[in-house]
Order: C-alpha cells, then sequence, then structure tokens
C-alpha cells in the first residue's frame, strides 16, 4: 500500500479540525497553512508569521496534535516553516508534539470506595479508576494565574479577597467566596487563579474546578448509572470546590438538593468554597432560599468593568508577554474604543494582531479603527466618556488633567463644558456620573454646561465650528 503523501495527510487532519472548530476560525487559521514536507512521522507546515504560530501553539496544539496522532501514529511530531517579512526565504521553527504542558498541576491521588465489578465504569470525567486510590483532575486552566491577572479598581476586593482564600484555603471567612458580575470581567479567570494559587502553595490539598452545567450532567449521569453515592461521595472529598457559573443551576431542584448537601458537608469540614455567577445572590431568581442564604455566608465580591487605566495595563500586558511591538496611540486607543469588558478588548487585539500578520500591513491607528469597525459591525456600541474627553483635549490640545482641573481660564471652561455635552448627547450616564469624571461636578454644573454650549453654537460661528469639527471625529472613530 503506498505510503500517504504529506498534502493527503494534511487534508485528512483539516477534515477533521473543521468539524471541531468554528467556520470562521477554520477560515482565519487553518485554511492559509500549507503542509510542505513529511519525513519519517515529522510533518512539516507553512504558516504565514511567528504571531501565527503562537496563536496554533497557545489554541489549537491539543487539537492538531490529536489529529496528525490518528494519522501518523503516536510518534508524530510537527514542524513549522515560519515565513519572514521582506526577505522571502524559509526559516524553520520546529516544536515537538506535546508542546504546552497543560496537566502540569496534578491532585494527589486519594482513597474512596470504588466498585470495580464489571460493567461498573465510573463515568465522572475527573477521576481515573485504581484499585484504591483515584487520581482528579484539578481542570484548572494554568494561564489564568494571579500574575495574568491584572488588579485595578474595577476588581480589587474580588482579587485579594481571592489572593487570601488561596494562603489559607477554608481557614478564612471568606467561605464561600462568591464572585460575581457580567460576562467577559475575568470570574474564571480569578476563579483558576485561585484554584493554581492553592496548589502552588497547598500540593497535598485536593482542587477541583468545574462548571454548574458540568456538575449538573455528572449528576444526572450517576442518577442513571443508580450511583448517586458515589457522585456525593467523590464530591465530599475536595479540598477546594470551583464552582462556576452556579446561576445554571437554577430551576433544577433536584441537583440544588444535592450540591445543598455537599456544600453542607465541605462547609462542615473547613473546605473552601468557590462559587462564581453572573449577578449578586441577592439578584439570583430560581435558586432555592436555603442554598443562596448559605451563598451569603462568606464574602460577595463582584467584578466591574475595567476603568480606562486597567484597561490600558490589561492590553499592555498582553502584549509585552506576546513580544509585539504596537505604537502606543493604537493601544490607547482600542482602550478608549471598548469599555464594556475585558474579553470583547483582548479579542479586539487579537482580531488586530492577525489583520496585521495576515495581511501583512503595519499595525497603524487607521488599521485599528477599520479593524474595530469591522469588530463591532453588529452591535451598537456606546462611545465612552473617557473617550469623548481624549477627543475634545486632543483637538484643543489640552491635558486631559488640566481640563478636569479646578482652573476658571476660558479655554479650559469650553473644553470642560463640551466634554459635559457630548457626553449627555451620546452617553446614557447620568448627569451626576458625567459630573463626576469632568473634575467632580455636580449635576446643575453638567446641565449649565449644555445650555451654554447651545447658547454659543446659535451666536457663535466659530464655536459652531469647534461643534461640528469635534461631532465628526467622535461619530467617524
Amino acid at each position: 500500500m503506498p505510503e500517504k503523501s504529506y498534502t493527503e495527510i494534511w487534508n485528512n487532519c483539516l477534515n477533521i479540525i473543521r468539524d471541531n472548530v468554528t467556520p470562521q476560525n477554520y477560515k482565519t487559521w487553518f485554511k492559509p497553512i500549507n503542509a510542505v514536507a513529511i519525513e519519517e512521522k515529522v510533518l512539516t507546515i507553512q504558516v504565514p508569521s511567528q504571531f501565527f504560530y503562537e496563536w496554533l501553539e497557545n489554541n489549537y496544539i491539543t487539537l492538531i496534535k490529536k489529529t496528525l496522532k490518528r494519522e501518523l501514529g503516536k510518534d508524530a511530531k510537527l514542524e513549522y516553516n515560519i515565513l519572514l517579512d521582506n526577505s522571502g526565504s524559509k526559516k524553520p521553527y520546529i516544536t515537538k508534539i506535546p508542546s504546552s504542558g497543560q496537566s502540569a498541576l496534578k491532585n494527589d491521588p486519594i482513597n474512596m470506595p470504588i466498585d470495580m465489578r464489571p460493567g461498573s465504569a465510573i463515568r465522572n470525567p475527573f477521576i481515573i479508576p485504581g484499585l484504591q486510590k483515584i487520581n482528579i483532575n484539578p481542570q484548572l486552566n494554568e494561564s489564568y494565574s494571579f500574575d495574568a491577572f491584572i488588579e485595578g479598581d474595577c476588581n480589587r476586593l474580588a482579587r485579594s479577597a481571592g489572593f487570601a482564600v488561596a494562603q489559607n484555603p477554608g481557614g478564612t471567612s471568606f467561605n464561600p467566596l462568591f464572585i460575581y458580575g457580567n460576562g467577559g470581567l475575568g470570574k474564571t479567570h480569578l476563579a483558576n487563579a485561585i484554584g493554581i494559587e492553592v496548589k502552588n502553595n497547598h500540593p497535598e490539598k485536593t482542587v477541583l474546578y468545574v462548571s454548574a452545567d458540568k456538575f449538573q450532567t455528572q449528576f444526572v449521569d450517576s442518577i442513571m448509572d443508580n450511583r448517586k453515592n458515589d457522585f456525593v461521595h467523590f464530591y465530599q472529598s475536595i479540598d477546594v470546590l470551583i464552582i462556576d457559573d452556579v446561576q445554571f443551576l437554577c430551576g433544577k431542584e433536584k441537583t440544588q438538593d444535592v450540591f445543598f448537601h455537599i456544600f453542607n458537608h465541605l462547609h462542615q469540614n473547613k473546605k473552601q468554597v468557590i462559587l462564581t455567577s453572573d449577578k449578586a445572590p441577592v439578584d439570583i431568581v430560581g435558586m432555592e432560599q436555603r442554598l443562596l442564604s448559605r451563598f451569603k455566608w462568606g464574602l460577595s465580591a463582584d467584578l466591574q468593568s475595567p476603568e480606562l487605566e486597567t484597561r490600558l495595563a490589561i492590553l499592555k500586558k498582553k502584549i509585552k508577554k506576546d513580544g509585539i511591538e504596537i505604537p502606543f496611540e493604537v493601544i490607547e486607543y482600542i482602550a478608549y474604543s471598548i469599555t464594556s469588558n475585558v474579553r470583547e478588548l483582548e479579542g479586539a487585539l487579537i482580531s488586530l494582531l492577525a489583520q496585521s500578520s495576515l495581511n501583512k500591513k503595519e499595525i497603524t491607528i487607521d488599521l485599528a479603527k477599520s479593524m474595530l469597525d469591522k469588530f463591532v459591525k453588529n452591535t451598537v456600541r456606546e462611545v465612552s466618556i473617557d473617550f469623548i474627553q481624549k477627543v475634545i483635549c486632543d483637538y484643543f490640545d489640552i491635558p486631559i488633567e488640566t481640563m478636569k482641573s479646578k482652573t476658571r481660564k476660558r479655554e479650559i471652561v469650553q473644553c470642560r463644558q463640551l466634554a459635559m455635552y457630548f457626553s449627555k448627547q451620546m452617553t446614557k450616564s447620568s448627569l451626576a456620573m458625567i459630573g463626576k469624571h469632568c473634575g467632580n461636578k455636580d449635576h446643575a454644573t453638567v446641565l449649565h454646561a449644555c445650555k451654554t454650549v447651545n447658547n454659543l453654537a446659535d451666536t457663535d460661528k466659530r464655536f459652531k465650528g469647534y461643534l461640528v469639527d469635534i461631532e465628526k471625529k467622535l461619530t467617524l472613530s
């Protein structure tokens, strides 16, 4: 039987990969790849850039590894050819499979009664059956560490409480630690960071991170297999239990009932419980009152939308980690434009890097603007007060700190009034919030500023020109 060519091998891999990623991700990250050689069991693929290689390694190496081993066997290896810009030559960049240590964090085996009769295989995906001991995979994402978590006013309480819990799990008054906030603000990151820090400080403790949805699925499986007691004993053996998106248990009475008993056992035995949710306990509907009251026993800490300084710090950290150089004005533009959550902020940066890498374009403010227009094409993007202030201060060449100061110089007062006027026109913020952002002014000052701007627009031709220019800059940004 003739050996497969490298093209055939890679096409077979792509057929599997296509079924396991979204069409957009397949088009962006796999279609540009070409197989260029096969030697023994080493497949060489060609990718457009260093950034492209790093993205595949960080996000898709497990999937590629599995498909390649299916084609070439367990000894399969992968090499990259990275095309260098400008030179047109090829420089091999070799990495062996596996190239990332995703399973480096491990729990010590624990004793647990296991039914070893034929046909009684344990269906819990976190444990491996053994004669007397079981190994529990903590299910932690090692990239979600405290070092990678940017602290700001928006998350300081939750981060500090999480770090304290990690130093002394079950031994603080923060039990349970209930972390809540809207999607994309870092709840999952912080929950994983606590688990990772616990394993670093207390390797003997058994840590488990699990989504509420998966917890519920496992419980249903245990009922179907008549193994409910095994399910309960398994969870009662955990030292630090992290349940992500606990709001998904709402309306599921039997799952809530079993979780209630597991929670009580863990809490009474000074085991740590960490919960995340998109709502505060008081706002969760469909959860039993006895569970909600227990959620309030420890500390409820919220995560809010990151302020400008935190958004800038997040972007700088991400860029530094990836070893990429981006003009500060581009970083600033992204930070001012994406205000809702960290996930969208990082998504915008990744999209910009992909655009630059795939199209061989220099990263400029114009590329950032065109990319962000597409990035938020199907969403209504509200301009932030911070962004309005930046545009106006840049227009008049006045530092933002000066605009927010108490000075009564005419040009500064005018700049401040315009910032208040456009903030009222283009955001949903209250007058009090606008005043707070513009130098701690009260709502009456904001109202007066809006009236003054309207009056000057009717009587001062030059001022009317300012108004038109600034409005164009804000609507086109």
